[in-house]
């Protein structure tokens, strides 16, 4: 039987019942209702999709441009970029910038015009012109034949005379010595410039006509950490009576992924430290159990209770509050602004207080703190509330310590500042392949960045440490 007639056959017999027919009828307009509802559904589902995969396709490009921009990768974001930046260059109205006379010359020349150099013509009412002209002279090595005597004293044994050119007592295959200049030079590219030894070895060739090969380098440094050790050794033993030390470290290679970098640093030293551990011995053996002044740090738990007296970077604080704000539902309102303001109002407190009265500066702090005790104890129930409240909670106590002392600083910027040229060198180097590579790098890189915060002469510090000592007069 055809389906035409099956149909026939059940309308004949349904005829005669008109509520069954009203029945089915409203069951088939039930049954087109739902299937419009699940058909609209299923539209919105799939505009949904559509979307949420247009947005993973725009992360992944986003993604992917990152990693081809290796080349700048402490830009500004794009969403972070002022639409009209300033111009470049220093303020206007700054002092003007140029070459000054050098106050020694070495040759003075004079060009006369007794005709015109073009047509051989009489030349009238001529004038001097003075300039000055600071270049390179042409290097070639200055050798010193040192020729020394060695004799026996009756009083006191074998003797021998000394020069202060002098950096080594090797003779023979070993009696070609490089100066104290040379090596204060290759030791000044190596550890302050942080260039790698193959450039200096050849820039030592082609520029001064020095051979030196890199493993000669490696050899150069291992002798001069070891003379300057007395030097780093000083430096930590006033960092450790210092008013405040900031500490930060990253991850560093010693023969393979396996150590870190410290940095202990306040505005007069810096000192390195290459470790295989990030745990909180390591600030004591640097700073010792009894630490008497101020530790700036980030919240790595390692340094909680690490000294008596602490100061969390603020830095690290606002970042926090800042995702936390993007995250939130209304957008930080309330809690999360709130406590923005407060340490934005911090920070300005100690920027002025050269200029209040003490009175005032103790009454605003005072009342700072108890801002922060309020707004701590109204955090919502939001996730992202509760995790910057808990986060300032555990640091309640360190949340103010840079008011009261002038030396710190309310972040922790000084001790980043101090790792960056470390982390640049580690991307060209991969850090050291042994452990005595580590020390020699921490000590001549301690004392190539405290160098250059004090203004001092990296350079003329080495020569002097390489040059042999004088010899004592016997008593």
């Amino acid at each position: 039987m055809s389906e035409d007639a099956v149909f026939q056959s059940v309308l004949s017999e349904l005829r005669d019942q008109p509520d069954r027919l009203i029945e089915i009828a409203r069951d088939q307009g039930k049954m087109i209702e739902q299937l419009r509802a699940e058909n609209a559904a299923l539209r919105a589902e799939i505009a949904r999709l559509k979307k949420d995969n247009d947005d993973l396709n725009g992360r992944l490009e986003q993604v992917e441009r990152q990693m081809f921009r290796q080349a700048a990768p402490f830009r500004i974001e794009d969403n972070k970029r002022k639409a009209q930046p300033r111009k470049p260059g220093r303020a206007k109205g700054h002092p003007g910038a140029y070459r000054r006379p050098p106050e020694q010359v070495d040759e003075t020349i004079k060009v006369p015009l007794p005709t015109c150099p073009h047509c051989g013509g009489p030349v009238e009412r001529v004038r001097p012109v003075e300039q000055f002209i600071e270049d390179v002279p042409p290097v070639r090595p200055h050798v010193t034949r040192l020729v020394t005597y060695r004799g026996r004293c009756r009083q006191c044994g074998r003797v021998r005379s000394g020069h202060p050119l002098q950096v080594s007592t090797a003779t023979a295959a070993a009696g070609t010595h490089l100066g104290p200049n040379a090596l204060a030079l290759a030791t000044e590219l190596l550890y302050r410039y942080k260039m790698t030894r193959r450039t200096v070895s050849d820039l030592l060739h082609r520029v001064f006509g020095l051979s030196v090969t890199p493993g000669g380098l490696v050899q150069l440094g291992h002798r001069m950490a070891g003379k300057a050790k007395p030097f780093y050794d000083g430096l930590l033993h006033g960092l450790r009576h210092a008013l405040a030390v900031h500490c930060d470290e990253t991850s560093w290679y010693v023969g393979g992924p396996n150590a870190w970098l410290w940095v202990f640093t306040n505005r007069d030293a810096t000192v390195y430290a290459v470790r295989h551990t990030r745990g909180r011995v390591v600030v004591h053996e640097q700073l010792g159990l009894d630490f008497p002044g101020v530790l700036v740090s980030d919240c790595l738990s390692v340094y909680d209770d690490a000294t008596t007296i602490q100061h969390k970077c603020y830095a690290h604080h606002l970042k926090a509050i800042r995702q936390a704000i993007k995250q939130h539902p209304r957008g930080g309102e309330g809690f999360l602004k709130n406590m923005r303001a407060l340490l934005h109002a911090a920070m300005a407190l100690k920027t002025a207080r050269g200029d209040l009265p003490p009175r005032q500066f103790a009454a605003t702090r005072g009342r700072l703190e108890r801002s922060a005790d309020q707004l701590l104890a109204q955090a919502g129930l939001d996730p992202h509330e509760q995790s910057v409240a808990n986060r300032l909670r555990k640091q309640r106590d360190h949340l103010f310590t840079f008011l009261d002392h002038d030396a710190v600083d309310a972040t922790n910027n000084l001790a980043e500042r101090q790792l960056r040229p470390a982390v640049i060198s580690r991307k060209v180097s991969c850090g050291n392949r042994t452990d005595r590579g580590a020390r020699t790098w921490e000590i001549l890189a301690s004392l190539a960045a405290t160098c250059s915060q004090c203004g001092e002469s990296f350079r003329h510090l080495i020569a002097n440490t390489a040059r042999l000592p004088p010899p004592q007069p016997s008593r």
